[in-house]
This record gives structure tokens, sequence and C-alpha cells, in this order.
């Protein structure tokens, strides 16, 4: 039965819901219309001027500001904070006219040992801290400890959770087990909302993408990932396209809506406007919030705000003028 969407608060959570084989079954993937989708969406969009800037600090609101380095410290964490709480220099923001306007990002996203630091720069700003878990981003740290990771960066006082599953019950078309497995770390969660990375590049075709998609959802995701940022490929059009119309008839089939997060490569202004067109005529202007879409970034916002400045001085300024971290 489809629900009645109308009838559905836009920030209800999805509940993991029984599992049910033969959505999966039934999913079928036409490549080649795909990729011609993604083709003919490229060349045919595009935003010029005010409205191009709308656009890019739209974009800055939907930033998960990521660092996920070995060398993280306390002080790098500390800028990175800042900057989401101030994401566009003073200067450039009263030049555009916005210079009132409350901007931050959607979100800082760090490994577990930074979560305090990050809760506590970030006190009374609103901006949630996400924590990469089970083992990110390999997945391949026993059971035990993945659901042991999750809770104690609960505990810590992560908003968020990006877990990784485990590509091979994807690989192996055990769908039952991905399902068991999402829902043990949905419930580990508790009420922090959860991010499935699925690591689109490891998991064989976009047929599967899909399908894993779609059980990740059932179980309980808030988020579909697609990748970890560390994959050799990662976020992609074509299967960023998948995904959405995945989420699309999840929503269809019951009513609920589950957030998008790709990560990994949307580095420019330019393709992350792409993005946010596709999502717009993909899913509808209610995904284009922080409660339903994010970047996970790390470089996006040093571009965009370039891209502002050029907006505002007619110049571009050396990429090293704004620093991340």
């Amino acid at each position: 039965m489809v629900a009645d969407i109308h009838q559905i608060d836009q920030y209800v959570r999805n509940p993991a819901m029984a599992f049910e084989a033969s959505w999966v079954d039934e999913i079928r993937i036409n490549l080649s219309a795909v990729e011609r989708r993604i083709a003919s969406h490229a060349n045919r969009r595009s935003v010029k001027k005010q409205w191009q800037v709308a656009w890019l600090l739209k974009a800055i609101s939907l930033i998960d500001l990521t660092t996920l380095s070995g060398d993280d410290t306390p002080g790098r964490v500390r800028r990175l904070c800042a900057k989401a709480m101030h994401p566009v220099r003073a200067d450039i923001m009263e030049a555009l006219g916005v210079g009132d306007m409350k901007l931050t990002t959607g979100a800082i996203c760090v490994y577990h040992e930074m979560v305090p630091v990050a809760v506590k720069a970030l006190r009374g700003s609103g901006i949630p801290v996400a924590a990469v878990s089970t083992g990110f981003p390999a997945g391949l740290s026993p059971f035990k400890l993945r659901l042991a990771e999750i809770r104690e960066s609960v505990a810590a006082g992560a908003d968020e959770i990006d877990i990784v599953i485990s590509r091979r019950h994807v690989l192996t078309g055990n769908w039952q087990a991905l399902y068991d497995e999402m829902c043990a770390f949905r419930e580990a969660c508790g009420d922090a909302h959860v991010k499935a990375i699925l690591a689109t590049g490891q998991l064989g075709s976009i047929t599967k993408v899909a399908k894993a998609s779609m059980v990740c959802m059932m179980a309980g995701a808030d988020f579909i990932k697609t990748s970890t940022g560390m994959e050799a490929v990662n976020a992609s059009l074509p299967v960023s396209l998948i995904m959405m119309r995945m989420i699309r008839e999840y929503h269809a089939r019951t009513g609920y809506m589950v957030g998008f997060k790709p990560a990994g490569g949307v580095s420019s202004a330019k393709l992350a406007l792409v993005y946010l067109m596709l999502i717009k005529e993909e899913l509808g202007n209610a995904w284009l919030d922080p409660h339903w879409f994010r970047f996970g970034a790390s470089s996006l916002l040093g571009d965009i705000e370039r891209q502002l400045e050029h907006q505002a001085t007619g110049r571009y300024s050396a990429a090293n003028r704004h620093p991340i971290g």
C-alpha cells in the first residue's frame, strides 16, 4: 500500500520495516538510460548571477564539513568548527548583500576521538556532529566492536553516525544479512541519525547499488551515502541518480523520506550545482534541506567561497586564501 504522504510530517524519521524480499528482487536498472539522463542533465542546466549566488549559499548549508585524517588534532577540529559556524568571510557576505544571513554548514564529520572536541566547539550553534563508525572505512572489525563504537560516539555527543555496511553481503546477494546488520546499527544509534555508507565503487554493479539502497532504507537508514571518500571510485552522477530513484521509490511505497549524501569527488562549486539541480528534479524541493541532503566534502567549501568572492568583486583570489581546517 502506498502511504498518504500528505499525512506524514516532513521531518518524521524513517522507521525500520519488515524485510520485503520482493521489493529487492523486482529492481532492474537500465544503465544506458541512466547515462543518457545524466548526460542531458549536465548539458542543459545552468544558473547565473544572483541565482547562482543563492544556490551556492544553499550548497554551503548542505555540506558535512569533514576531516578524517590520521594527523587530526584538537586544534584542527576546532578550526574546522569555527569555519562551519562562519563558512564565508564577512566581507564577502556584506558585498553580496547577505551580511545578516545566518549561514552555517550542515554538520561537522570527524572520527570518534574528535567527537568531544567538536561537540564542545559547536555548543549552542545548532550544528550537528557526525562521527564515522563501524570500522570505517573498511567495516571489517569484529561486529561487537562495531556496535560498541557506535554507542561510544553517541555517548560522546554525536548527533549522527556514518556507518559502513559489510560489502560482502551485497557482493554475495545476502540481502537478509545486510538488513539484519543495518537494523542492529540503527538500534545502536538510538536517537542519533544513521547514514548508511554503501561504498558504491566496490559493489560490482549499479543494480547491486540500487538493491543495497533499498535494503538499508527498509532497515531504518535515515540517509544513504555513496562512499567513504576513500575508495578508488567514490560519488558519481549515475550512481547518485540510481540512489535518488530508490529513495523516490521507497517514499512512494511508504511515505517516509530518506536522505541522500554523495561523498568523495564533489569538490567544485560547478559540480555541486549539478547535484542540487538533480535533487530538485528527481526528488523535489523538500529534499533541498540539510535534514535530507548533504555533501560529504572537505574541499568543496573553499571552491564555493572563491566563486562567491568572484561574484562579489569580479576577481578570483588564490585558493590558499580560503583554507579549511
